[in-house]
């Protein structure tokens, strides 16, 4: 080996050594938690679950297209790396995600997929009614056309402003228009906070919707209020007539 040779050689070595552990340990997890997500089935399941509601095993491994025994086994994983959670009731497992950060994760890779083919300046057209892509749930909050809709309607309007970190604030203005719709908002310091209004972007629009605790609790009163029917089969979101009216009414928003 020539000295050229060495020196390379050394200076790697130097390298590694000096490599924080920190770093080291974050790329491992980060590679296995690709790894897990990077099966088919596995990935499959976690699609099911974005709906924010617990899927017995059964069903989860019809959708993956799996056998039950193969499902346990991707579930059992799924579950050690804190993605899932699960509960037994009666002779059924149930299945849920662990919590919002990871279904924002499969939301965002959903995200990067789609990046190539994505032509935001040119969509225009308004989605198919019934599809996921007109009108979903993003684990607990409303997403495609119709969440991107009312969160775009809402800045609009003056009720919500982006701010940096991701987030929304919600202004004066805001926080009356939402106590008329049956929604408290805590007052906050100031400073604009994910938590509570987050830019969440939006899989098929390519736009950012309304999530954070906000956007959960608008979309659990958007449901108790009848403007919107959420599928029984899939995260589908449908808009009944009186919320066709109400979004008329009060966002401007017109759903065909």
């Amino acid at each position: 080996m020539d000295a050229l040779s060495l020196q390379n050689t050394s200076s790697q070595a130097e390298v590694l050594e000096k490599k924080n552990p920190h770093t080291v340990l974050m790329s491992d997890e980060l590679a296995n938690a690709a790894k897990l997500l990077a099966e088919p089935a596995r990935a499959a399941m976690l699609l099911m679950l974005m709906g924010d509601r617990a899927i017995p095993a059964g069903e989860l491994a019809f959708a993956a297209n799996v056998s039950p025994q193969t499902a346990s086994e991707h579930l059992a994983r799924l579950t050690e790396a804190g993605f899932v959670t699960a509960y037994r009731q009666g002779r059924h497992r149930y299945y849920e995600l662990a919590n919002e950060d990871v279904a924002y994760a499969v939301e965002s890779l959903l995200v990067l997929s789609s990046a190539s083919n994505a032509e935001p300046c040119l969509k225009a057209e308004v989605p198919a009614l019934g599809g996921l892509e007109h009108a979903r749930t993003c684990y607990a909050h409303l997403a495609g056309w119709l969440g991107v809709a009312i969160t775009e309607a809402l800045q609009s309007e003056g009720h919500l402003s982006l701010a940096a970190g991701r987030a929304f604030t919600v202004t004066d203005r805001g926080r009356a228009w939402f106590k008329q719709r049956g929604i408290t908002v805590p007052r906050s310091s100031g400073v604009a906070d994910p938590k509570l209004a987050r830019q969440c972007l939006d899989w098929t629009e390519r736009r950012p919707h309304l999530a954070g605790t906000l956007g959960v609790t608008m979309y659990k009163r958007f449901s108790e209020l009848g403007w919107i029917v959420r599928s029984r089969k899939s995260r589908a979101v449908r808009v009944t007539l009186e919320g066709r009216k109400a979004l008329s009414k009060y966002l401007h928003i017109v759903v065909g």
